[in-house]
C-alpha cells in the first residue's frame, strides 16, 4: 500500500511553540537587534527573515534548526506567530522597545535591544551561522528573504508550502538544481523497490 500524502506530511519537522522554542527565541531577539542596531533597514519582518534563513539554514546543514520555532508561508514572508508572542512579552518586561519608524504605507518597527542576550544556550556554530545570515541580509531591503529565494536551495524551503501552511523544515533539503536522467532513473528505481508509487 502507497503512502499518502498526509502521512508524508506528518512525518516532517514544523517545529515547535514550546517552552525551549519561546526562550532560544528571546535571546536571539535581543542578539540579531544588537547586531542589526546600525542597519537602518532593521524591522520585525527583517528580524523574522533572519531567524527563517538560520533555522533553515543549519536544519539544511545540521539536521536540526536553531530555535526550534514554526513558520508559517503568508504573502511578503515567512511568519513565526512564536516570535510575535515573544517579542510582546519581551516588550511588556522592559527588555526590548519597539520604535515607529518610515512613512506610511512602509511604517516599521524597529526593534531595539534593552539588555545583552545570554547565549550560553547556543553553540558557536549556530552563533556564526546568525552572524552570516545578519551580514548577508545587513543594508538590504525586509523582503530580502523573498528576494534571494530563487538563489540558494535551501530557501526552496518557501516553495514548498501553501499560502497559510506551516513549512516544513525538511523543504531546506531541496535543491534548486533540475534533476538529472540518472537521478530519475534513480528515483524510479527506488520509488519501485519502497513501494512508493501511488
Amino acid at each position: 500500500m502507497g503512502t499518502t500524502q498526509r502521512d508524508r506530511r506528518e512525518n516532517l519537522t514544523f517545529g515547535s511553540d514550546d517552552q525551549e522554542s519561546r526562550e532560544r527565541l528571546r535571546q536571539l531577539i535581543l542578539f540579531v537587534a544588537e547586531r542589526c542596531q546600525a542597519d537602518s533597514g532593521f524591522s520585525m519582518t527583517k528580524l523574522v527573515e533572519i531567524l527563517f534563513r538560520a533555522d533553515f539554514e543549519s536544519f539544511a546543514r545540521y539536521g536540526r534548526s536553531i530555535t526550534g520555532a514554526c513558520y508559517r508561508k503568508l504573502q511578503y514572508g515567512p511568519a513565526s506567530q512564536a516570535a510575535l508572542n515573544v517579542r510582546d512579552e519581551m516588550k511588556s518586561r522592559g527588555e526590548i522597545a519597539l520604535i515607529e519608524e518610515g512613512y506610511t504605507p512602509h511604517r516599521r518597527n524597529r526593534i531595539v535591544a534593552l539588555k545583552t542576550a545570554d547565549l550560553h544556550g547556543f553553540t558557536g556554530t549556530d552563533i556564526a551561522l546568525i552572524d552570516g545570515v545578519i551580514e548577508l541580509s545587513y543594508g538590504r531591503a525586509a523582503t530580502f528573504a523573498g528576494e534571494l529565494s530563487h538563489e540558494r536551495s535551501h530557501d526552496r524551503a518557501w516553495e514548498a508550502a501553501d499560502y497559510g501552511e506551516l513549512i516544513p523544515y525538511e523543504a531546506a533539503l531541496l535543491s534548486a538544481e533540475s534533476p538529472t536522467e540518472d537521478d530519475i532513473a534513480r528515483a524510479h528505481e527506488l520509488s519501485a523497490r519502497h513501494g512508493w508509487e501511488d
